[in-house]
């Protein structure tokens, strides 16, 4: 029987999360409550349409012309790592077909226990690149902001540093939340100690999700916050290193 995975939808011509142009897919299910998300109607674990791994590859290949040498797949959300077996599945398949693969993920389920483990060692076999989002440093702030400690997600970031996986690290700047210069130190730090970072993304605050939390009738975490001035966005580009990356 084939795996399926939940699917909240797909887009064809992705430009921001990757290399080159990229066929992206959101996978549903969320269990981090981040104050600035803009996909809040992924976070419902039982939501989405269920699809099989060959379903998404065959669709995806109607595009891989426009792919060029750099491009590809990218698995995003929600969280994929909630689905980790049908993201073996679908990596796998498509790196059977010859196709790059990322997968952008904010690391909250990560854990060297297992089964989780064993099954992430598999997954990091069909992997080319990894978006992870470090959202916050301070732990304290991190649980603040998403509703969860970093520990583990920090611990993630270690590991694949220790295999090489190559990673693109982002983070949200979001004033009064995330932009403060000893925590943005503090990270610029952490990052320095990996050997396996390829780029540094500063991703300014905005509200143009702001709308799904109305549609869903969730009241917005972060009102009243506006997007980070330029001279902040360059503050946390320095302190993070961007241009040594």
């Amino acid at each position: 029987m084939s795996i399926t995975g939940k699917i909240h939808s797909c887009e064809s011509f992705g430009a921001a999360d990757g290399p080159g142009v990229r066929y992206i897919v959101f996978l549903q299910g969320c269990k981090m409550r981040c104050k600035y998300c803009h996909n809040p109607d992924t976070w419902n674990l039982s939501g989405g349409e269920e699809k099989t791994a060959d379903e998404l590859i065959q669709s995806a290949l109607k595009f891989k012309k426009y792919w060029g040498d750099k491009g590809g797949i990218t698995i995003s959300g929600g969280e994929p790592l909630l689905q980790i077996d049908f993201l073996i599945d679908l990596l796998k398949k498509a790196k059977e077909q010859g196709i790059h693969t990322t997968i952008d993920t904010a690391g909250n389920p990560f854990t060297r226990e297992e089964p989780f483990f064993a099954k992430f060692e598999e997954l990091m076999k069909y992997t080319d690149l990894l978006l992870l989002d470090l959202k916050e440093i301070n732990p304290k702030r991190h649980k603040e902001l998403t509703g969860f400690e970093n520990s583990n997600i920090l611990e993630m970031a270690k590991y694949l540093s220790e295999i090489g996986k190559p990673v693109w690290i982002r983070h949200v700047l979001v004033p009064e939340n995330s932009d403060f210069d000893e925590d943005l130190t503090a990270l610029g730090d952490f990052i320095g100690s990996l050997s396996n970072v390829e780029k540094v993304e500063i991703l300014p605050y905005h509200t143009l999700g702001k709308f799904k939390w109305d549609n869903l009738g969730i009241a917005y975490q972060l009102e009243g916050i506006n997007s980070p001035e330029q001279e902040r966005i360059k503050n946390a580009q320095q302190l993070l290193g961007c241009s040594k990356y």
